[in-house]
Parts: C-alpha cells; structure tokens; sequence
C-alpha cells in the first residue's frame, strides 16, 4: 500500500536502465510466444459460482454494518528496518532511501536481502490477548489480520508455500493467533491479501545495480533457490502485458488461488480484504465465492465480507462486496456500505514517522460514519509486537472516548444528510488531511434518535442550522436534548437553527455527542 498510483507503480528508471532496446526488451519480455492457457478454478461448492450475477446476489450482514469500526495488523516482516511501507520493494531500488538504509545496516541486496529481513523478524513480545483486549476497550467491534502483504510471506500455516511464518521469523502461526484472541472477546475476524499484486510490485529483486562497484551483480531476488519467495524471473510477457498491478501469468494465478482459498479454509474469516479490484478475472471471483460459501456453510447464512478497491488493476464490482477507499472518504451518503482503511502512521513502522493525532483519527470516524461507512484502522506496531508510542496513546484516548460516545457510533444508521458546517472532506483514496472544526457537525441516526457529533471542541453554544424549526429536513419538534456524558441541556429551537447551551466542562475530548429526542 502507497500513495504511490497503483496504475503507474511499474514505471521506474530501472527497466530503461537495464540497456536492452525495444526490440530486444520484448523479445527478453517473450511477447513473440503465445501466452499459456487460463488457468480454471475448481467449480464452486454452494449456492454462489464465480459468476459475477451469482455473487451480486450476496448481502452485506447487519454485523459490519453495525460494526462501523474495526482494527487492522498491517504488520510483518517490513518493520523490522523501521523504514515504513514498501521496503521489500525499494530496498532493490538504487538511489532510494530504503535501498541506501540497506546497504548501510545490513549490506548489499545481491548477499542480504529480503529473506534475510524476513529471519530477523521474531516478535518477541507479541501479544496478541492483551493487544485485543485494548482494540476491544477502544470500540473495535471487527479485526483484521495482515494474511500476506506483496512480500510474498504468509503470515499463517500456509500449505502451499515455504515461506510462512511458522517456519521462518516468529515461527508461530500469527494469523491464527489473532484469531483466537478476536474470537475470544466476541469479535468478527478477517484477514488481508495483497498476495495479487506481488509478482509484479517485486521484479525490482530481480535487477541489478548499474554502476560501480556491484556493477551487473545480480540481486538476490535472481537466484534459483529463492524463485519461490522472490517469483520466477520476470523477463516474461506478464510483467507489462496488461498487467499493470496484476500479473497476466496464469501460473501465478493458480498460486495466489490455491493460497488464498487455504487462508480462507484455515481460519474461516467473516472478512477478506483485496489489495486492489477484484484479481485475475474469474480467478478471483471463484475465491469470493469459495469465502461466501464457506460462510453459508459454518453460519447457515452468508455472513461473510468482502472488501476491494475501484482502483488500478482489478474488477470493481460494487454490489459484489464492500467498496474499500485507501486513506480517503465517498462524498455524501453512499447507498451501500463501505469502508476507509488508513493507518495512524505509515503502514509499516517507521522510525521517521508522522501519526494521526487522536483528534484525526476520531473527527475521520464520526465523518465516515454519517455517511454509511466503516473504519478500518491500523494501529501502528514495533517488529517486535508491542505499539508504537503513539499508538498507545490513541487508543487511550479512543477508550475514553468511546466510553461516554459510542452508542453515537455503532449500530447506527444514517439520518437524511451527513451533516453540516464549513468543511467538506475531498471525495476519493489518498485525500485524508482534512481539518475539521467545532462548527462541523456529522448526524447519525438509532431508531427515532438523533445523534449530532461535533468535529471538535465547542465552546458556548452549538447551533444546528438542519433542526431549525420549520425545516424540511425534521418537521417534528426537538423534545429533549442531552449531552452523552453529561445529561440533559438547555436549547432553544429557532427559525434559524436549533441552539444547545453547552456546560463548560465537556465529558469527552476531541468530538462532543448530543442526543436529540423529538415529540
């Protein structure tokens, strides 16, 4: 994950450095031999087939609509240098300061190199309960487990491939540990892929460096007996042949599925999250149904979710699963549920980070909310386990807030607009920077209760120009008015807006509730 476009990610220096011309680049690419043939799933097993009409006929369940928020690991073996995201990637990438921090701490990606990192990851003091316990305090009402990142390394039991981190690093199955303690505490499990866009995101471990003194000096991702972590050698017509962040090769479509549908089968997620639209055609779409009768089975129901993005390579089906917008918000109330996933700092720790302040991360919930969404919220780990220091002091603050706020929060349902005040959040993935004030107000709605949160700190008197006497949005007149976590407040119902006398010490930081009864 990455502001990086998704689309464009390929388009690096290094290919053209490579000093093949275009002649020889394709004939190195084998676009003059006839691609192999598709790779077919196994027939679905259930009520859903990986026809796209089958698996539109799938419902969202009311539990991740009532959810509203849940916790993310995006954690594994990429924090241990403290660079932050991608750095399996860039690490093969001269001139990038990912790849100048690893040959000045552990030395030349063509003698140590990624499957090095991967062994120096032991999480040596994860623990997964006591974590749980404080994502459960802080409102999370679902969890999500990293399954594997484009590093290419299966954080579970995997069946299928080597490099899992029960033979490798930590040695323990940490999918399955988090499952267990989100289980425990009564909370829906799910699990991360961003296994589709590996093969393509990784042939920077392929290269080599262009200058002197490991001139032409093949990285490690080139060796034979690493084929299986790094990918096969990528001068082979996938890499650029309509294939942008998902490979066109067919046999690595056969291998993210029989991986996928493994992860699927030994964890039994109520959520799968796809880096990306929905990968390799019908390739994908029968794993979404493997995931969705799966579910049927277990549950006697579909309960089961799927999140994907409209965004770079991939099918965007919108009725198929819940629409997931990267580090950005929809625009308005969206008829169907979805998602923001974001972080509180990078996606991986990193040493130079910038975190969310409490008051982001809240402000970015209530907004999320009001318009029919969900947060999906990494909370920032060491490669050791334990949280980063802000991190801990966000879900503190979450705790509290969540105490005296959250029944402003979960199972709630839109009212008949988001909310009002000076700002709007720009539409779209990768826009999340904005500052919200007092005077920003987001409803929600449980039954006939209003909820009118406040993105930020009042003072004095909130007005509410949409519950003005008379306006077309609420005919009924305002009854009772309470401050969550405080009681009952004065207010006054005028043509102009509704008027809230505050008292001068609020219950809760960051964001205020109050709670509108009508007659």
């Amino acid at each position: 994950m990455s502001a990086l476009s998704k689309r464009t990610f390929l388009a690096t220096p290094l290919l053209a450095a490579t000093g093949l011309g275009t002649a020889r680049l394709a004939q190195a690419q084998g676009c003059d031999r006839p691609a192999p043939p598709a790779y077919k799933p196994p027939a679905s097993s259930g009520p859903f087939t990986a026809e796209a009409d089958s698996l539109r006929a799938s419902k969202v369940p009311a539990w991740f609509r009532d959810a509203k928020l849940g916790i993310w690991s995006h954690w594994g073996p990429q924090a241990v240098p403290g660079q932050g995201d991608w750095y399996a990637r860039f690490m093969y990438v001269p001139g990038h300061p990912h790849y100048d921090h690893h040959v000045k701490t552990y030395g030349h990606p063509s003698e140590v190199g990624y499957k090095d990192i991967i062994q120096r990851w032991k999480a040596e003091r994860f623990e997964p309960e006591a974590l749980m316990d404080r994502y459960v305090a802080a409102g999370a009402k679902y969890f999500v487990s990293m399954g594997v990142h484009h590093d290419n390394f299966d954080l579970w039991n995997s069946k299928h491939h080597r490099w899992n981190a029960t033979k490798l690093g930590p040695m323990r199955d940490v999918v399955g540990d988090w499952a267990r303690a989100a289980r425990r505490r009564g909370l829906r499990f799910g699990v991360s892929e961003h296994l589709g866009a590996s093969h393509n995101w990784w042939w920077t471990s392929h290269q080599c460096d262009q200058f002197w003194p490991k001139l032409g000096v093949a990285y490690d991702g080139a060796r034979p007996e690493n084929v299986d972590l790094y990918h096969e050698p990528h001068d082979t017509p996938y890499l650029n042949r309509g294939g942008d962040w998902y490979t066109t090769n067919p046999k690595f479509h056969e291998i993210w599925y029989r991986r996928i549908v493994d992860l699927i089968d030994s964890h039994q997620p109520d959520l799968l999250y796809s880096d990306g639209g929905i990968p390799f055609g019908d390739v994908g779409r029968a794993a979404i149904a493997h995931l969705f009768n799966t579910s049927v089975r277990r549950n006697g129901e579909m309960q089961a979710v799927y999140n994907h993005k409209a965004l770079g390579s991939g099918e965007f089906i919108r009725e198929v699963g819940v629409q997931d917008v990267e580090r950005g918000v929809l625009d308005g109330i969206n008829p169907l549920p979805w998602q923001t996933d974001t972080s509180n700092g990078d996606w991986f720790f990193s040493e130079h980070d910038r975190y969310k302040t409490p008051a982001q991360v809240l402000t970015m919930l209530c907004d999320i909310v009001s318009k029919n969404g969900n947060l999906l919220l990494n909370v920032v780990q060491h490669a050791d386990g334990t949280l980063a220091a802000e991190s801990d002091v966000l879900l503190t603050e979450m705790t509290a807030w969540m105490k005296v706020n959250g029944e402003a929060i979960h199972g709630t349902r839109p009212w008949k607009l988001y909310g009002e005040g000076p700002t709007a959040a720009t539409s779209g993935a990768f826009k999340e920077d904005t500052a919200y004030t007092a005077q920003d107000i987001r409803f929600t709605t449980r039954g006939d209760t209003l909820y009118a949160l406040t993105l930020g700190e009042p003072k004095g008197t909130v007005k509410i120009t949409s519950l003005r006497r008379g306006g077309s949005h609420e005919l009924r007149a305002v009854r009772r008015v309470e401050l969550l976590g405080a009681g009952p407040l004065r207010f006054r119902q005028g043509a102009q807006a509704l008027e809230v006398d505050l008292p001068e010490q609020l219950p809760s930081r960051h964001v205020s509730a109050l709670r509108v009864s009508f007659g």
